[in-house]
């Protein structure tokens, strides 16, 4: 793997993890996390970083990969939170942070350990 690509690992296992600091800290509720606006840009901030810290993997590492994780679907939601923010869906936000990144946490970490 490119020196590269395990540094951009590196930083998308960091937002994960903070994602599931931010989560044990406000709580697994969902009405909490649609009326409050610093767990919803917490949130929403550290799953943009992973999509666009996903933009910047070499294409060789995304190809190789491809069957283990969709990372057109990380992208995708860092895209949609770059340019509908105000419209994105705040039960998605949240249900990927619950569901999404912990699936992309193990990935990370057996990538990288």
């Amino acid at each position: 793997m490119d020196s590269r690509d395990i540094s951009i690992l590196k930083h998308m296992l960091k937002y994960c993890n903070e994602i599931e600091n931010t989560i044990n800290r406000f709580g697994n509720d969902i009405e909490k996390f649609k009326n409050d606006n610093d767990y919803k840009d917490s949130l929403s901030m550290k799953i943009f970083q992973i999509g666009e810290l996903a933009n910047h993997l070499t294409d060789e590492y995304l190809e190789e990969t491809k069957n283990k994780i969709n990372w057109n679907a990380i992208r995708g939601m860092r895209n949609r939170f770059a340019h509908g923010y105000g419209k994105m869906d705040l039960t998605k936000i949240f249900y990927t942070g619950i569901e999404d990144i912990p699936v992309i946490k193990e990935f990370l970490k057996k990538e990288l350990y």
